[in-house]
């Protein structure tokens, strides 16, 4: 039988693994790159490291940045909403502008000649009137020119007494009515 030896020989002058041989390559070269590895390792991770910090720095500029920009619009937002509600308000003036002529047209259009008004008030929609007539009939002539006219409605009589003026007996009267908003 033979035998063969797989581990090497030991003995001067025959090859095998060793310290005296080429062996201690790798107990010089392993270490060596095992720290060259770890080095590199090092500043790679260090500058992904980094650049992540730039990133994060980019990014928190851009979101004070975009802070900025949602704290403008909110500002306008505001200010848009202030104002629509000062061109509503005016919008509204102007329609109560016109509708107060119309009122004033229409009484003017529709008093008659022998009655004086002293006063008018509105109130809302409800206008009130005082005045002179005179006579009972005159003042009843106005009453129905304002039922007819569609600006009108509920005409009223609240008051109505003689009195004497410069020897000349005249009703006064006061009136109630609701406008009609169109």
């Amino acid at each position: 039988m033979t035998k063969i030896n797989l581990i090497g020989s030991t003995t001067k002058g025959k090859p095998g693994p060793g310290p005296g041989n080429k062996g201690w390559i790798i107990y010089v070269v392993g270490p060596f790159l095992g720290v060259l590895i770890g080095v590199v390792g090092y500043f790679y991770l260090d500058k992904e490291i980094k650049e992540t910090g730039t990133q994060i720095a980019m990014t928190r500029k851009e979101i004070d940045r975009y802070k900025a920009m949602i704290a403008e619009a909110q500002k306008a937002k505001e200010k848009q909403r202030t104002l629509q509600e000062i061109l509503d308000v005016i919008n509204t003036l102007r329609k109560e502008k016109s509708f107060a002529a119309r009122v004033l047209d229409q009484v003017s259009v529709k008093k008659p000649d022998k009655l004086h008004l002293e006063s008018m008030k509105k109130v809302g929609l409800k206008l009130g009137m005082e005045g002179v007539a005179l006579d009972d009939e005159t003042v009843a002539n106005f009453m129905t020119n304002l039922r007819q006219s569609t600006l009108f409605s509920n005409v009223d009589l609240v008051v109505s007494e003689q009195i004497e003026q410069s020897k000349v007996k005249l009703k006064k009267f006061t009136l109630s009515c609701d406008i009609v908003s169109k």
